[in-house]
């Protein structure tokens, strides 16, 4: 699609395959949200469920007896490179009325950061250290985010950053030129990614991105995106923003991850 190649996102409309899925997965996010073995995952002082591996499904998007998981956005992702993967268990992510709050551990900075720029990140890029330093350890494929209800744009949406997908790839593949594939998840990123990061929140436009249940959001896996505050009109069917995402590890490692796309 032609936004997904110029803006670094799409979205696909509500079709039935998916809505189907969505009622489903929405049943086993209510048994994530409410399960003691999961009590850690609600950060922020209680208003952001983190979610990671949360979602019962297995490697093909089957959860709570739904079908496995279809659909135009399946569709396109499965001719993209690194084609359709095994499914990892999906992030269920879910905001809360007051989000942001400090996370437990949370630095001033990094807490104004997450308020002001919407904790605006690119995904696989893993902080170590103190200070911490970044490295390309989970090199992903893709995003894919999947509304599991209603939610209005002010209730802590997803906010992405159109055309910031180029701009860090270009910047990635220059810091990696002429390093061995084996050393490339050794190489730190820090300075090219926050000084690419700035520039592209001078030059990229900021972007809500809002979708109804049963349709599907589609992220190129350097596109640079967060999470926004939690207005106080806000409006969201009970109470909370659900979305699942799935974020399965590029075939081939860095240097597909680095690749021109196709």
């Amino acid at each position: 699609m032609k936004d997904y190649l110029e803006k670094g996102w799409c979205v696909f409309p509500p079709e039935p395959a998916l809505q189907d899925w969505v009622r489903h997965a929405a049943r086993d996010a209510e048994r994530a949200l409410n399960d003691p073995a999961l009590a850690h995952l609600h950060q922020c002082g209680g208003t952001w469920f983190v979610g990671l591996d949360a979602l019962a499904n297995d490697a093909e998007g089957r959860v709570a007896g739904s079908g496995p998981l279809a659909g135009r956005a399946v569709d396109f992702l499965a001719a993209q490179p690194g084609g359709w993967p095994a499914l990892h268990r999906a992030q269920l992510s879910v905001t809360f009325p007051g989000y942001p709050q400090p996370r437990e551990g949370e630095t001033g900075p990094a807490f104004r950061y997450r308020l002001n720029r919407d904790a605006a990140h690119v995904d696989g890029l893993i902080g170590e250290g103190t200070p911490k330093r970044r490295f390309v350890r989970e090199p992903h494929a893709f995003i894919l985010g999947i509304p599991l209800n209603d939610a209005g744009r002010d209730a802590a949406p997803l906010v992405v950053w159109d055309g910031s997908h180029r701009m860090m790839q270009q910047a990635f593949q220059a810091v990696f030129r002429g390093c061995p594939p084996d050393l490339m998840s050794e190489r730190d990123v820090t300075e090219i990614y926050q000084e690419t990061r700035r520039r592209v929140f001078e030059s990229c436009a900021r972007v809500v991105v809002t979708a109804p249940p049963g349709s599907a959001i589609v992220l190129h896996r350097m596109t640079l995106h967060g999470v926004a505050p939690w207005a106080k009109a806000a409006d969201a069917a009970g109470g909370r923003r659900m979305i699942a995402y799935f974020r399965p590890e590029m075939p081939g490692g860095v240097p597909a991850w680095l690749a021109p796309d196709a």
